[in-house]
C-alpha cells in the first residue's frame, strides 16, 4: 500500500444541500465526511450547492473527520464543483463515474491548477476513483495507476448494477467489487466498499454480518449513508482486540525463533511461516494508524 494513505473506514455521505445533516455530521464519528454534490442534489440546485462546499467542509471536520466531496460528471460539471471544493478544508474529491485514465488525469490537472492558484500545496487533494459502468470496469487497473492522488477506488454498486442491468445484490456484486479489490491493491491504493449493496441496513445485525464479510475480502473502508452505519464499519473494519493480541505473539514469537535459526513455527495448532508473520505485522501497523486516527480525532 501507498505509505501516505489516510485512516478511512467510514466514510459517510452528507447532503451538502440540507442543513440539518451538515451541522450534525461532525458528531456521528465518521474518519471522513463525503459532501455531495451528486445524487443527493437535484439539477436545479447544483449551483447553489456547490457555493455551500467551503464553508460546509469548515463546519463538518469539527470532530476531526477529513473530508471529500463527491463532484459530478461530466467535465463541465466536475469543473463547475472543483472551483469550489479545492480548499485547505477539503481532503479529497470522489471521482464520479471514472472512465479512463485520462479522466483522471484530467481531474488531477484542473485540480492542481487551481492549488496554485490558491497557493495550496501541489497534491494537498486527494482522489478516490469511483468505478460505476462496465466500460470502467475493464479499465480498472489503468484507472487505478493513472495519478499519484488517487488514496483509493471504489465500484459505486447501485449504479453499476443499473449500467450492467442486474439487481444490486450481495450475489451479483462480489465478483466485480473483488476484481475492484485486486486492481485496487496492485496500485496500493485503499479498496473501499462492501461486498453487497451499501443501500441495505434495515436489520443492523446482518448489516454488521455483511460488514464484517467484507473485510475478509480485502476492503478497508466503506461509504456510509445512515448514521447508525457509522459505529458498525469502524468497529468492523478494524482489527479486534482478539486479532491484535494474536498478532503480536505472532510477532514476538517469530522473533525468538529467527534467533534460532527458524522461518516456521506452530503457535495454537496453526503453522506460522513468512506470509503469516507479514500479515499479523501489517494487522499490528493498521491496528496503530486506527489508535493515532482516533486520537487525533478526539483531541481535535
Amino acid at each position: 500500500m501507498k505509505p501516505d494513505l489516510p485512516v478511512w473506514r467510514s466514510l459517510m455521505y452528507v447532503p451538502v444541500n440540507v442543513e440539518k445533516y451538515v451541522e450534525k455530521a461532525h458528531a456521528r464519528g465518521a474518519d471522513c465526511i463525503q459532501l455531495d454534490l451528486e445524487d443527493s442534489v437535484p439539477a436545479a440546485g447544483k449551483d447553489a450547492a456547490r457555493r455551500l462546499v467551503p464553508a460546509a467542509a469548515k463546519r463538518v471536520r469539527r470532530g476531526g473527520a477529513d473530508v471529500v466531496v463527491r463532484i459530478n460528471s461530466p467535465r463541465d460539471l466536475a469543473k463547475n464543483d472543483l472551483e469550489f471544493s479545492i480548499c485547505e478544508d477539503v481532503d479529497g474529491i470522489a471521482v464520479t463515474k471514472a472512465q479512463s485514465a485520462d479522466h483522471v488525469r484530467t481531474i488531477d490537472d484542473l485540480i492542481s491548477e487551481l492549488e496554485i492558484k490558491r497557493g495550496m500545496r501541489v497534491g494537498h487533494t486527494r482522489l478516490i476513483a469511483m468505478i460505476e459502468t462496465p466500460a470502467a470496469f475493464f479499465r480498472m487497473p489503468e484507472i487505478a495507476q493513472a495519478s499519484p492522488r488517487l488514496a483509493a477506488m471504489n465500484i459505486g454498486g447501485e449504479d453499476f448494477a443499473l449500467e450492467t442491468g442486474m439487481e444490486p445484490l450481495e450475489e451479483t456484486l462480489l465478483m466485480p467489487k473483488q476484481q475492484m479489490v485486486f486492481a485496487a491493491r496492485a496500485a496500493g491504493l485503499m479498496p473501499l466498499g462492501f461486498i453487497a449493496s451499501v443501500a441495505g441496513f434495515g436489520d443492523w445485525e446482518v448489516f454488521r454480518a455483511m460488514v464484517r464479510r467484507s473485510r475478509k475480502f480485502g476492503f478497508m473502508g466503506a461509504g456510509c449513508i445512515h448514521p447508525g452505519q457509522v459505529p458498525i464499519v469502524n468497529q468492523e473494519y478494524s482489527p479486534s482486540p482478539e486479532e491484535v493480541a494474536f498478532a503480536q505473539r505472532i510477532v514476538e514469537e517469530n522473533a525468538k525463533h529467527e534467533a534460532a535459526g527458524r522461518a516456521s513455527f506452530a503457535l495454537e495448532g496453526k503453522m506460522i511461516d513468512v506470509p503469516v508473520v507479514v500479515r499479523a505485522r501489517r494487522l499490528l501497523e493498521r491496528h496503530a494508524a486506527i489508535r493515532a486516527r482516533e486520537q487525533g480525532t478526539r483531541l481535535a
